[in-house]
């Protein structure tokens, strides 16, 4: 998932958008609608923020003693959904969990929230959305907040607040009293627009009780009623301070996922584990942890260095740079991104990879499927009977990754190619699921997507600054911590 930036031409879309979505909006926040509780289907890809928070401030006063929380996660076909427990009475919104990103927003209005261009979405149903004046405890957020000029952010947060009719000194008190005016929030290939609100938000804790419940008053988080391409809510795991984990207290502590593999998807009978606080980041000497690198550019982002990547007992392929190491501007790295599917690597880098891959298999290609899919390697494999369990091996070469600090992480098995349907005639077709980067020089060099990290717990251990791998088998972790009903 790379960071894009906006041309000219798509600045003029934008003013278009906003000028219908920000009214659409404000009729859609006004008049309120019952919940909606229908099922999610999967997207295609979920897309990283472009807005850079600029400062670190603190949304919420935190305690001195943060409980820890397990939050399971619904896999889909693209990524990992997180159930959202707001409002007075609580409402609950399916949203995905991205550590690309740092806002948390839900869709709005129910039936009047409007995805624009979301033809590609059709056959996928909105799980819920969030209806404010069904809620006693919700209220829009205020241009002498924090959080306002965060969401704000560019040469000068105050300008829209002052648009809004806050006087200078009022803003640089924190005491304008007048509501914070909408927001854009920007993709890489969509928008969402929308207006920051606060209500109370229930999380699951870790204690004895698998029941308990702890809630966070003021949660900040976007109200949206208008998106470009974004049919379905996210939350930011990032570092800024809109995260949730900023927002809970976390930021010092760390955060661990399990990724179920996509054989999981849609399987409302196992979930996978998410701990943040103590437990994500205690007890792991076992694991191997390389350093988080710090972009001058994006300090909110998660980004590790790649040194090597190695296609079974071949020769190690060293990586560019810019895959370990930012330039002036703050580019470079790779983002570890839980909202991007498939990982993505740079070229020329990217099609030498693909050149060792082809010298090391020999099954029959499948281009008619490539040219279908756009995936760059697909292969038919036999499958007697049809039958998937009956393919013990698909002897494909292992592919490992070198980060920084001597780290070494082999792909589990899957986590590399995977089969494009059902199989037909005894033979499956399996395709890499790589892609090459987007030719930038601005934002990422290269991106470590979700899919590459199914069965690895990933640990985000903001404390040290580093990030830790194991292969695991999430699905008896999800077993072990009771998110497996039987």
């Amino acid at each position: 998932m790379t960071t894009s930036f906006i041309n000219l031409s798509t600045y003029f879309f934008i003013f278009f958008f906003l000028s219908s979505a920000l009214l659409h909006f404000n009729q859609c926040y006004a008049k309120g609608k019952n919940p909606s509780y229908s099922l999610v289907l999967s997207l295609t890809q979920t897309k990283t923020s472009l807005t850079i928070p600029k400062s670190s401030y603190n949304l919420v006063k935190k305690n001195s003693e943060t409980l820890d929380i397990r939050e399971p996660l619904r896999e889909v076909r693209d990524g990992y959904l997180i159930s959202l427990n707001i409002g007075t009475p609580p409402q609950i919104i399916q949203v995905y969990m991205d550590t690309g990103s740092d806002l948390t927003w839900v869709p709005c209005g129910n039936l009047s929230f409007d995805c624009i261009d979301c033809d590609d979405y059709r056959d996928h149903k909105l799980m819920s959305s969030f209806s404010p004046s069904f809620s006693s405890s919700s209220y829009r957020d205020l241009c002498g907040s924090s959080s306002c000029i965060d969401i704000h952010s560019s040469d000068n947060p105050f300008d829209q607040c002052t648009i809004a009719g806050c006087s200078l000194n009022s803003l640089l008190k924190g005491t304008c009293s007048r509501p914070c005016p909408s927001f854009a929030y920007t993709y890489g290939e969509g928008i969402v627009s929308g207006t920051l609100t606060r209500d109370t938000l229930r999380v699951h804790g870790t204690s004895s009780n698998p029941n308990s419940i702890r809630e966070v008053p003021k949660f900040v988080f976007g109200c949206v009623g208008t998106t470009y391409r974004e049919p379905i809510g996210i939350v930011g795991f990032g570092k800024g301070p809109l995260s949730l984990p900023s927002q809970l207290g976390f930021l010092q502590k760390g955060f661990s996922h399990c990724f179920l593999p996509f054989k999981f998807a849609n399987n409302p009978n196992i979930s996978s584990p998410l701990v943040v606080g103590d437990q994500a980041i205690s007890f792991k000497e076992n694991f191997q942890f390389t350093p988080m690198l710090k972009s001058p550019m994006y300090p909110n982002f998660y980004y590790i260095g790649l040194e090597a990547i190695t296609v079974g007992n071949g020769a190690t392929t060293q990586v560019p740079l810019t895959l370990r190491e930012f330039d002036s501007l703050g580019n470079g790295g790779m983002l570890i991104d839980s909202g991007t599917t498939y990982t993505h690597l740079p070229e020329p880098f990217y099609s030498n990879l693909l050149t060792a891959l082809r010298s090391s298999i020999n099954y029959p290609r499948a281009e008619d499927i490539e040219a279908r899919t756009g995936f760059d390697l697909c292969y038919r494999l036999p499958c007697p009977n049809n039958n998937l369990n009956s393919l013990v091996t698909d002897d494909f070469p292992s592919i490992t990754f070198h980060f920084l600090n001597n780290v070494s992480l082999v792909l589990p098995n899957g986590n590399d190619f995977y089969a494009m349907g059902a199989p037909r005639n005894s033979t499956v077709v399996k395709c890499l699921l790589f892609q090459s980067m987007e030719d930038s020089e601005e934002g990422p060099a290269g991106i470590f997507g979700n899919f590459q990290q199914q069965n690895v717990e990933v640990v985000y251990d903001l404390e040290k600054e580093r990030i830790g791998f194991q292969t695991t088998d999430c699905a008896s972790a999800a077993t072990s911590q009771g998110l497996h009903k039987t």
